[in-house]
């Protein structure tokens, strides 16, 4: 429902292209002048719908204006078909908002209703969610549990104590004494906030997996590195074929963007080039080197490497 509109161009029989929103499950194409015709063109361009974007000096592209009216007559629907009558957004949002209930009133849908909560954003005033290996997803398919926990052990000092309050159902008692923590100790804090996240969301099954997963690839060892688990780590699959294709192998840069270790092949390029890519602990130092059938050395799975604390699995079938 969130992501119900797609933009996309209509082409007619006349060659000529016009701006659409292919609306589901509309089987014709939904054009912007559908809503048009109920909106006052001076609320279009008023503050503070449009002072914000002046501010952060970011370019003002003519479909921004058009956003407010696709999502406001979206409102509209959602009213209709399924009976919607609130809006969930964040602050920054309150503006356009307004605009989608007044759509709907010049419908007569008067029962419609925005409501907004003030963004929660780290000591960095990014968004929650966002870094730069790519987006935090809930879904485990999308993002392993063992990367959702690292997410949020590697929470910032300062923002802790506040994430631990609004993030887990500790009491405020428990918070209370973490907030005591300084230095090093504050780790634990860190562990006990990944820890009661990733439960609430994924169970607190997963977590043994990636305890011993921390365990066995970061603080003990090389020489216990056969015990390592991986059973918490992301994990691909190769075929003995592809491992002795006319390439010889497969590329190290495209399992890591497979592994998700890397957001692009000039980003895995880029991981290589500043020593941060591993195959277990030895280092890749050629952004043209494959893995090949000998990486095995007889086991059936290799662990790939991304800096100190990300990970994957590529197995061999």
């Amino acid at each position: 429902i969130l992501d119900i509109c797609n933009f996309r161009h209509h082409k007619k029989k006349s060659k000529k292209r016009r701006l659409v929103c292919t609306y589901h499950p509309l089987k014709k194409p939904l054009t912007i002048r559908t809503p048009m015709r109920s909106w006052q063109t001076t609320m279009i361009g008023s503050p503070p719908s449009t002072t914000p974007i002046v501010d952060w000096e970011a370019p003002f592209l003519f479909v921004k204006f058009n956003c407010m009216i696709l999502q406001s007559y979206n409102f509209l629907e959602l009213k209709l078909r399924f009976g919607v009558i609130l809006h969930f957004g964040g602050a920054y949002q309150w503006r356009n908002m307004l605009y989608r209930t007044e759509l709907g009133h010049k419908y007569n849908e008067k029962r419609l209703f925005p409501l907004t909560t003030q963004l929660i954003t780290p000591i960095d005033g990014k968004k929650i969610g966002k870094r730069e290996g790519g987006s935090i997803w809930l879904n485990k398919e999308k993002l392993s549990e063992y990367d959702y926990w690292q997410f949020w052990r590697n929470t910032s000092d300062a923002d802790v104590v506040r994430f631990l309050k609004l993030f887990t159902e500790l009491p405020l008692e428990r918070i209370g004494e973490l907030e005591n923590l300084s230095g090093a100790d504050i780790n634990r804090a860190k562990i006990i906030l990944a820890d009661e996240a990733t439960a609430l969301l994924h169970g607190s099954e997963c977590l043994d997996a990636i305890h011993q997963t921390i365990e066995s690839m970061f603080t003990k060892s090389k020489k216990n590195s056969s015990a390592q688990n991986t059973d918490s780590l992301p994990r691909i699959f190769v075929s003995a074929t592809q491992m002795e294709g006319e390439n010889g192998g497969v590329r190290f840069v495209d399992l890591f963007l497979e592994l998700k270790l890397a957001t692009s092949k000039k980003d895995a390029k880029r991981l290589i080039a500043g020593g941060g890519a591993r195959i277990g602990d030895v280092k890749i130092t050629d952004e043209l080197a494959t893995l090949t059938a000998s990486d095995f050395e007889g086991v059936t799975e290799v662990t790939l490497k991304a800096g100190k604390k990300r990970a994957g699995v590529v197995e061999l079938k």
